[in-house]
C-alpha cells in the first residue's frame, strides 16, 4: 500500500468511530496510535517522528488561550443558577405579553441576553422553557412554535460572544479572540431579527397560533414593570461591556486592556456578585457550578488530546496535502469551497457536538482556507453559525433533547395541562434550523455582515516607502560628512613626515671645538 491511499482510509476510519457512539476523546486516541505504528512499520516516518507527541500534548495543557474556556464556563454556570433568566421572563413576558406573539419575542431578547453572559445551551433552554412553556401554553400558543422558539432561542448562546465556541475556534485558526468576538456581533443580531421577523409573519398569517395575552394577566404595571425589566437587564449590561470590553470584544474598540484568560477571570467574580444581588449566592449552588465546569474543562482537554494523536499522525501521512488537494480545486472559488464545506460540517453535526467538530475537522480545513485567501474570522464564525444547527435539527439534536426531558418534568408536576409530544418538538424545530441555514447564507454570500466590526488592516505599499534623511543643523563643520559616524579609523602616521601645521624646528648646532 502506498503512503498516498494511507490518508483516506484514516479519514474514513475517523468518520466510521465517530459513529459508533463511543467517546470521540478516546477513539481518536486509538485510532491516530494504531495508524502510527502502521506508518512506522511501513516506513513512511520514523519512530522518532511520534516523539513529538508529548510536546504536542504538554503545548495544549500551556496554551493561555485555552484557559478561558473554565473561567467562562463557570460564569455560565453561576448565571444560571442565580434566578437571572427567571426574572427577565417574567418581566419581558408581562412586557410583551399583550402584543400578539409578545411572548416569543420576549423569549428571543432573553435568550439574546443570557447567550451573551451564561454560554450554555442546556441551563438556557431548560430555564427559559421551565418558565415560558407553561405561559405559552396557558394562553393558547401553537406547541409547534412554543417548543421551537424556546430551542432555537437557547441556541443563539454559541454565537453571541463571549461564546466559548468561538474561543476555540481563535486557538484553532490562529486569530485574535476578541477580533472573533467583533465579527460574530453582526450575524447574531441578525439571528435575533430573523427570529423576531419570523414570529411577526405568523402573528400576521396565522395570528391564532401566537395569541396575545390578556392585560389583565399582569401582575406589575408602569414603572413596576419596567424597574423590573431594567433590574435584570443593567447588571447583565454591565458584566457584558466589562468583560468584552476589556479584551476588545466589542465593535468599534480597537484596543484591549486585558486577555482573554484575564477577562474570563473577570467575568466570573462579575457573575458571583450578580447572584449575591440576587439573594442566591450559597456554597451549594457554588459546588454545582465548580462541578459543571470541571466537567466540561475535562471533556476538552481530552478531545483536544485526542485529535493532537489523529492530527499528527495524519500530517505524518500526509494528510494535509491530500485535503488541499480535495478540496483546493472545486469549482466556484471561495464560494464553491464554501458552500461544500458548510453542506459537510451540517451534515457531520447531525452526530458531534460542537467541540469534536472544532477540535477534529477544523484543523484539516482551516490551511485550505488560508490557502484560498478566505479571511480567518469570516471562515470561523461562519462555521460557528453552521454549528449550531447540531443543536437543533432532528432526531438528534441536543437542544431538543434537553426540551423533551423539561417537558415530562413539567408535565408530571402538573404545570403543563397536557403532554408535549415528541412529534410536536421535532416538527417545530424545522422552521427555526432553515432560519439558522438562511443566516448561514448570508454571511457566505455577504461577508461584510462579519468584517464590518472588525479592526481595519493597515495596508503599507512597500515600492512608495520612502527613506529621508533629517536636514543638518548649521553647526555641522565639525562633521565629517564621508564617516559621519566615525566608523573609520584614522591612518597611521608617519613618524618621518612633519605634521602639516607644525612650525619647523631649528637644526642643532655642532659642538664647539677645544
Amino acid at each position: 500500500m502506498q503512503m498516498e491511499n494511507f490518508a483516506p482510509i484514516m479519514f474514513a476510519g475517523l468518520i466510521v468511530i465517530m459513529l459508533i457512539g463511543f467517546p470521540v476523546a478516546f477513539s481518536l486516541s486509538a485510532l491516530g496510535l494504531l495508524s502510527g505504528f502502521i506508518a512506522i512499520e511501513m516506513g513512511w516516518f520514523p519512530a522518532g517522528f511520534m516523539a513529538n507527541l508529548p510536546l504536542n500534548v504538554f503545548g495544549i495543557l500551556s496554551n493561555e488561550t485555552l484557559l478561558a474556556i473554565p473561567f467562562f464556563t463557570l460564569m455560565g454556570a453561576v448565571l444560571e443558577k442565580c434566578g437571572l433568566a427567571e426574572d427577565m421572563l417574567d418581566s419581558m413576558g408581562q412586557l410583551f405579553g399583550p402584543v400578539r406573539g409578545g411572548l416569543g419575542y420576549s423569549v428571543i431578547i432573553v435568550g439574546f441576553i443570557l447567550g451573551a453572559i451564561t454560554g450554555t445551551v442546556a441551563g438556557q433552554v431548560i430555564a427559559m422553557a421551565m418558565i415560558s412553556l407553561p405561559v405559552m401554553m396557558r394562553y393558547g400558543y401553537n406547541m409547534r412554535y412554543s417548543t421551537g422558539v424556546l430551542a432555537a432561542s437557547g441556541t443563539i448562546t454559541q454565537l453571541v460572544p463571549p461564546s466559548l465556541v468561538l474561543i476555540v475556534m481563535a486557538d484553532q485558526l490562529g486569530t485574535d479572540v476578541g477580533q472573533m468576538y467583533k465579527g460574530a456581533w453582526g450575524p447574531s443580531i441578525l439571528q435575533v431579527l430573523i427570529f423576531a421577523i419570523y414570529t411577526f409573519l405568523v402573528s400576521r398569517i396565522r395570528p391564532s397560533y401566537v395569541p396575545g395575552v390578556p392585560v389583565t394577566a399582569r401582575t406589575l404595571v408602569g414603572w413596576a414593570l419596567w424597574a423590573k425589566c431594567l433590574r435584570g437587564i443593567i447588571p447583565s449590561a454591565i458584566l457584558i461591556f466589562a468583560v468584552l470590553g476589556s479584551m476588545g470584544g466589542l465593535p468599534f474598540m480597537d484596543h484591549a486592556i486585558a486577555t482573554p484568560t484575564e477577562a474570563g477571570a473577570m467575568g466570573a467574580v462579575g457573575s458571583l456578585v450578580l447572584a449575591a444581588i440576587h439573594r442566591r449566592l450559597n456554597w451549594q449552588m457554588l459546588k454545582e457550578a465548580m462541578n459543571g465546569t470541571m466537567r466540561l474543562t475535562a471533556m476538552v482537554v481530552f478531545i483536544l488530546i485526542g485529535s493532537r494523536v489523529f492530527s499528527l499522525v495524519f500530517q505524518g501521512v500526509d494528510g494535509a496535502k491530500w485535503i488541499e488537494h480535495l478540496l483546493s480545486g472545486l469549482p466556484g472559488g471561495q464560494i464553491g469551497f464554501l458552500i461544500v464545506v458548510n453542506i459537510f460540517v451540517f451534515f457531520l453535526a447531525f452526530f458531534l457536538d460542537f467541540f469534536e467538530i472544532a477540535f477534529i475537522i477544523l484543523p484539516m480545513l482551516g490551511p485550505v482556507a488560508a490557502k484560498l485567501g478566505i479571511d480567518m474570522v469570516w471562515f470561523g464564525v461562519l462555521l460557528c453559525v453552521n454549528m449550531q444547527t447540531s443543536f437543533m435539527h432532528p432526531p438528534f439534536g441536543f437542544a431538543l433533547f434537553y426540551l423533551r426531558g423539561i417537558a415530562d418534568t413539567l408535565f408530571k408536576n402538573g404545570a403543563l395541562p397536557r403532554k408535549v409530544e415528541s412529534r410536536d418538538i421535532y416538527l417545530g424545530a424545522i422552521p427555526w434550523v432553515g432560519l439558522q441555514l438562511l443566516l448561514v447564507a448570508i454571511v457566505i454570500f455577504f461577508p461584510q455582515t462579519v468584517t464590518v466590526f472588525l479592526d481595519k488592516k493597515v495596508e503599507v505599499d512597500i515600492d512608495k516607502v520612502r527613506l529621508e534623511m533629517p536636514d543638518q543643523g548649521p553647526d555641522n563643520s565639525s562633521i565629517n560628512m564621508e564617516d559621519p559616524f566615525g566608523n573609520q579609523k584614522p591612518a597611521t602616521p608617519d613618524a618621518s613626515a612633519p605634521a602639516p601645521d607644525a612650525l619647523p624646528m631649528p637644526e642643532p648646532e655642532p659642538p664647539a671645538k677645544q
